[in-house]
């Protein structure tokens, strides 16, 4: 199940999760695609600042966006979601396993 996910897109998918404030956006976009601005106010930072978190999270694909006349609208990313769901099963079956079979170097 591991190899679903290469180990490279495992890394940029935590690292955009590393960060406080793109955990707190995708918290945000938990309930609904929201625009930008929306996002602004919302978490109360300029929007350049938010603008390269929200690049960070689209690159890793955690994020879709997508444009109505000047303005951008972000949403979750279903398909990432269900890729680190994946990711996070296959390591506690992993885990669970060498906790039972109790190995010793």
């Amino acid at each position: 199940m591991v190899a679903k996910l290469s180990t490279k897109k495992a890394v940029e998918l935590f690292h955009a999760l590393s960060d406080e404030t793109r955990l707190a956006l995708l918290d945000r976009l938990k309930d609904g695609e929201q625009c930008v601005c929306e996002l602004t106010d919302a978490m109360k930072a300029a929007q350049s600042r938010l603008s390269f978190h929200l690049k960070v999270l689209k690159e890793a694909g955690l994020i879709e966006d997508r444009r109505e006349g000047r303005w951008m609208y972000y949403s979750l990313s279903i398909q990432a979601i269900e890729e680190l769901e994946d990711l996070v099963g296959s390591l506690k079956k992993v885990a669970r396993s060498a906790v039972s079979r109790g190995r010793c170097c």
